[in-house]
């Protein structure tokens, strides 16, 4: 039943794609089986169950120790939901235009008034400028990185090293939030607590936290009449009964395997395995993925592509209790190279942002208008970022290939390249006080110069907002070193939750 798992775009499992110790939260990390042989046992016991990686993943979770106390109900609960641009997105064509800029630098497009007196956003964003109100832009993002993995690093686990490298030695937000409120103790809704709807997963990872912890994956485009998350809700009689039969072949397996647990593992298993098989029997978890729920008029409003569709299962997951959501645009709608790094070989860089402006535009504003016409706003924070901006000053290059928003191979064309010394994100929900501009870049958009914000910075306002101390909460590393989860940065004050 993996397979079909793998085959429809739905993976679990894998990418399912500070102060003193002394004075900080302390959690042990997951903690190491003792044995290769009781590893091996377990797993073929879990194997006679159902062959699905996800009861190895709530295997992998039960190693950790839980605190038992009182949290809140999951629909309560505070929630992420991060939509990341790959590639970094040009911040002088989107959010912090340079009318006044020579046209080296401005580019082409024209300037807006939004809803916010002093605040201007491209022509391309005439959407989110009439809702500007709901929504807080900081405009002087800082991070130290020019590379795409060490850029992803830097903003998405804290990772301060500016070289390039093939895996994140830090586990990324998404994963050390999971983790971290999964020791709060048994979660009773039946949705996974961390879902990726086409995360962004090229650069980043769990690390020394481990698969476990890694989001359970939609892929595939939700937009698609074909499109569906399988082996979630299952209501046929048939294989109900199949499942049945295996898990009764499980529990025969764990008469023998009990009597080698030395170590009680097998009955931390059957919590988990329980879950697992909600996830799969429990009619609400296949509504919650299912769009058509939605009345044609909202998945209108969203957009009918696969932007407008993934942020309206992100929505609709939150809403019924996911915690933390990641969804990356990316992708046919982006142009020939399928995501937003706009290099003049890659891109027309202006033709690539009239090209995604109307589907990006459409989907974050009706994101925006759900958060707030549901009454989400103030328990669920929403950030819209890249891992940088683009180069303010424009350059030429001839394009390598034919394509949406490139010319044929040879043709010069403009392009803007990586620029991590200053960029803009957009925030809103969470409880933050919004109609409001944070920070500024010079006249040309070449350095944040005023309300400076670093990558630790951006990650201690989500960590607050869930509830976490970013400064004081350490996690044991694969050497069993305490290390903090983000060891610099502080919230961002003007994106404090307001309410308690």
């Amino acid at each position: 039943m993996s397979d079909l798992f793998h085959a429809h775009g739905v993976v679990p499992g894998g990418p399912l794609t500070a102060s003193s110790p002394a004075a900080g939260r302390r959690c042990p990390g997951p903690k190491p089986l003792s044995a290769a042989g009781r590893r091996e046992f377990i797993r073929l016991g879990l194997a006679g169950f159902t062959s699905l990686s996800l009861p190895g993943l709530m295997q992998l979770r039960a190693r950790a120790e839980t605190a038992g106390t009182a949290v809140p109900s999951d629909r309560e609960r505070t929630a992420v939901i991060m939509v990341w641009k790959p590639g970094g997105c040009s911040h002088i064509d989107t959010y912090d235009p340079k009318p006044e800029a020579i046209s080296d630098y401005r580019g082409p497009f024209g300037t807006i008034n939004t809803k916010v007196p002093g605040l201007q956003f491209s022509e391309l964003l005439p959407r989110q400028a009439a809702l500007a109100d709901k929504m807080t832009v900081l405009r002087s993002m800082r991070q130290g990185a020019g590379g795409h993995p060490a850029g992803s690093m830097q903003m998405l686990s804290g990772d301060p090293d500016t070289r390039d490298k093939p895996k994140p030695k830090y586990p990324d937000w998404m994963t050390v939030a999971n983790y971290l409120r999964s020791q709060e103790g048994p979660r009773s809704n039946p949705l996974p607590r961390y879902v990726g709807i086409k995360p962004p997963l090229e650069y980043n990872g769990p690390a020394y936290l481990g698969d476990a912890y890694s989001p359970f994956v939609v892929a595939g485009d939700p937009n698609s009449p074909t499109f569906s998350v399988p082996n979630i809700g299952v209501s046929n009689p048939a294989e109900l009964r199949r499942l049945d039969r295996r898990a009764t072949l499980r529990q025969k397996l764990d008469t023998l395997s009990r009597s080698f647990d030395q170590y009680g593992e097998m009955g931390a298993l059957d919590e988990f395995e329980q879950q697992a098989m909600t996830l799969l029997t429990n009619p609400k978890t296949k509504e919650a993925f299912d769009l058509s729920q939605e009345d044609d008029a909202t998945r209108d409003r969203y957009g009918r592509n696969a932007w407008g569709q993934q942020l309206l299962m992100a929505r609709r997951l939150v809403e019924a209790g996911v915690e933390v959501l990641t969804t990356s645009l990316n992708g046919p709608l982006c142009g020939r190279v399928q995501n937003w790094d706009d290099h003049a070989v890659n891109h027309h860089v202006f033709d690539g942002m009239r090209f995604r402006a109307e589907a990006y535009d459409q989907a974050v504003s009706a994101l925006i208008e759900d958060i707030y016409q549901r009454g989400l706003d103030k328990r669920v924070l929403v950030v819209v970022t890249g891992e940088f901006g683009r180069t303010p000053k424009i350059n030429y290059a001839a394009s390598t290939g034919a394509g949406n928003a490139s010319a044929p191979a040879g043709t010069q064309q403009p392009g803007r390249d990586h620029w991590p010394r200053a960029f803009s994100n957009i925030w809103f929900g969470g409880g933050i006080e919004t109609g409001r501009f944070v920070g500024a870049t010079d006249k040309r958009g070449e350095d944040s110069i005023e309300r400076i914000c670093s990558a630790g910075d951006f990650l201690a306002t989500i960590y607050q907002h869930l509830g976490i101390d970013a400064a004081n909460t350490l996690i044991d590393d694969f050497n069993g070193r305490p290390t903090p989860i983000v060891d610099h940065g502080r919230p961002i004050p003007e994106l404090a939750r307001r309410y308690s």
